[in-house]
């Protein structure tokens, strides 16, 4: 475990530090590991950590519960568990179900269309029960339910609001009675901390503190709960079935599939996949300055749980160290280290934008950094790390460039959990197009191998160029220059390189935050 958390934080730029656990057939090992060799944080098995969004989880296995006494069922509509009078969107008729409001295909969008947090840095702490079913009344349904994933956390904290309402007791004190309790989670709360624990200080992927997220009493099944890491370990010996309690059988309903949407198959509220025949149930969770990882494989009764004092949403959280835990055949990942861009990457990139939402953007370049300037507010300069990403140094968030097929470059744009596509609004040169012959593009046939389990299968059909990942549908590449493609439908660049003989002789693909190479076979 120690060696899979060198392997991706060692030397990270965010300085991140993680407790780690891992449950293998009844065994259990756990660990503290800091990426900054010299700032150790004084953490231990009283610590908690904010688990964001895994607290989902735990409210499932609370709906699980009545669904059991016969209470509701799945399919009930959401209404049916909300105080009598309340008013629900629908559409076409199509009422909102309970089931569909935990697998995220509601329609009910992330957070309300009109919500403004007065202070972005706790966004939650001050939402009222007037202005949360104020909101519910107002939304409007743009397709049925059920027919598209789409990641709520407004429906989650509806549901928790329903559920706390429908108890008579606030979240917490139902959280308490009906898993914490059962399960000895004695260290796990939301607002009520017990006395012996200490809680680690939360950060931004900068390195600067982060403050703590809080939530209205009611609907803090939204993202909540915070947990130390033993007792984030009995939670999944429950989700396993080997520790024994009342909840057992509820935590059990929750891990069945519900929905399978959008290539998202669902649990209630768990995200399932299959991995080497496997099935694996897993969630991630991320606030303000936390992140967090919880996952399990019940046929090889092993289990993960990560939790982590920095915000790393917006470089891709920890769901692939979490899985590579589980499955040491997937990639842990590699450190984020401060890295120097490519002064013709910072060149393509300068110019003009407007995110989604309608915020323009320009980018300059200053010396050998790139800079950014929002409308209406100061210009910052950003630093480049190893996975090709850039990142401004006085606040949290990403600048993911973005290779298109006519040689140009755009960004993807994450900030305060957010992503963001940018479209360029000024008109910059265009490179001549590279057509590679059909005997060109034969030097670039065959396999390249990633991972021990995943590899590219690159061939040619009528003069066009393909690449195919292990159990994917094939894509067409598009060249833009000698040795450089790019699959734009999924955000992929393939650089082919070449010995001194200029034969191919491997490839780097970067994609989504990750650079992945493969010598040819």
């Amino acid at each position: 475990m120690r060696a899979a958390l060198e392997l991706r934080f060692k030397g990270d730029r965010t300085g991140a530090c993680i407790a780690a656990g891992v449950i293998d057939a009844g065994a259990i090992a756990t660990g503290y590991y800091c990426a900054n060799g010299s700032s150790q944080r004084p953490y231990d098995d009283h610590t908690a950590f904010e688990i964001g969004s895994i607290t989902k989880t735990m409210t499932a296995a609370l709906l699980a519960e009545l669904i059991a006494r016969g209470e509701v069922a799945l399919g009930d509509p959401i209404a049916r568990l909300l105080p009598p009078g309340t008013r629900v969107p629908s559409f076409n008729g199509h009422e909102i179900t309970i089931g569909q409001i935990v697998t995220h295909t509601s329609g009910l969008p992330g957070v309300p269309a009109d919500y403004r947090p007065p202070d972005i840095n706790n966004p939650y702490v001050s939402v009222t029960e007037r202005e949360l079913l104020d909101a519910l009344a107002e939304a409007k349904l743009t397709r049925e339910p059920g027919a598209k994933w789409e990641y709520s956390n407004f429906a989650m904290m509806v549901l928790s609001y329903a559920l706390a309402k429908r108890a008579g007791r606030d979240y917490e004190t139902l959280l308490r009675e009906h898993l914490l309790v059962p399960l000895g989670m004695t260290e796990t709360y939301v607002a009520h901390r017990p006395p012996q624990v200490r809680v680690a200080e939360g950060h931004f992927p900068n390195t600067a503190p982060a403050g703590p997220w809080d939530f209205p009493p009611d609907m803090a099944g939204v993202g909540g709960v915070r947990a130390t890491l033993p007792d984030m370990l009995r939670y999944l010996e429950g989700q396993l079935g080997t520790r024994e309690s009342a909840i057992t059988p509820a935590l059990a309903q929750t891990q069945e599939q519900v929905a399978s949407v959008g290539g998202h198959t669902m649990g209630m509220n768990w995200n399932l996949f299959t991995r080497n025949g496997h099935t694996i149930v897993a969630h991630e969770g991320g606030t303000g300055g936390y992140s967090s990882y919880a996952g399990f494989d019940r046929t090889a009764k092993r289990a993960v749980v990560l939790l982590c004092d920095t915000a790393l949403t917006s470089i891709g959280g920890l769901g692939q160290l979490g899985t590579h835990l589980l499955d040491p055949s997937a990639p842990a990942g590699a450190p984020r280290v401060v890295a120097t861009a490519d002064t013709k990457l910072i060149d393509a990139l300068v110019g003009k934008y407007r995110l989604q939402g309608g915020l323009g953007m320009e980018l300059r370049r200053k010396g050998s950094n790139l800079t950014i300037q929002a409308d209406g507010q100061p210009e910052f300069e950003m630093d480049y790390d190893s996975a090709g990403d850039f990142y401004p140094l006085k606040f949290d968030a990403l600048l993911r460039p973005k290779l298109k097929a006519d040689g140009t470059y755009t960004f993807t744009w994450f900030q305060l959990g957010g992503v963001a596509e940018a479209e360029q609004i000024d008109t910059r040169p265009v490179a001549a197009k590279w057509t590679p012959s059909e005997d060109q593009l034969k030097e670039y046939i065959g396999n390249y191998p990633l991972t021990s389990s995943f590899s590219l299968r690159v061939f040619s059909t009528d003069a066009k160029l393909f690449v195919q990942g292990t159990n994917q549908r094939a894509l067409e590449l598009a060249s833009v220059q000698r040795d450089l493609f790019v699959a734009e439908s999924v955000a992929a660049e393939i650089n082919f390189e070449r010995d001194a003989n200029d034969k191919v002789v491997s490839l780097t693909l970067k994609q989504r935050g990750q650079i992945l190479k493969g010598e040819r076979r």
